[in-house]
């Protein structure tokens, strides 16, 4: 199950790169964070972030959303599982909301350490 979750994530990254998908909306600056398919194989939720603005990634899924049968007919071509996956694309922001917390934590520090030298 882990593999078909790096190996879709692989080749749904792939497609954004390599400018598969026409929509406007998707661009290179999308990431694919992970992938988590149902046990049963019916679904996968596919994680989608970026350093852009929150507006932006947003359009950037619903491009990937709209996309979505020809994403899986194209991997589907490419696997061989008896069962594709109904893909869903779900936007993430907790890299984003991980970087602006370290950018505060370090702010903090440093503030931290002035103080301290006064």
């Amino acid at each position: 199950m882990e593999r078909l979750c790096n190996q879709l994530q692989e080749e749904i990254a792939t497609m954004i790169l390599r400018h598969e998908i026409k929509d406007p909306r998707v661009n290179e600056f999308l990431t694919i964070n992970r992938v988590e398919v149902a046990r049963d194989l019916a679904y996968a939720k596919v994680y989608v972030s970026s350093f852009m603005d929150d507006m932006s990634v947003n359009r950037g899924v619903e491009g990937l959303q709209s996309a979505a049968g020809f994403i899986q007919s194209t991997i589907a071509k490419k696997l061989t599982i008896y069962k594709f996956p109904k893909l869903t694309f779900i936007a993430d922001f907790s890299m984003k909301e991980g970087y602006q917390m370290v950018q505060k934590l370090n702010a903090l520090e440093k503030d931290s350490s002035l103080n301290d030298a006064t």
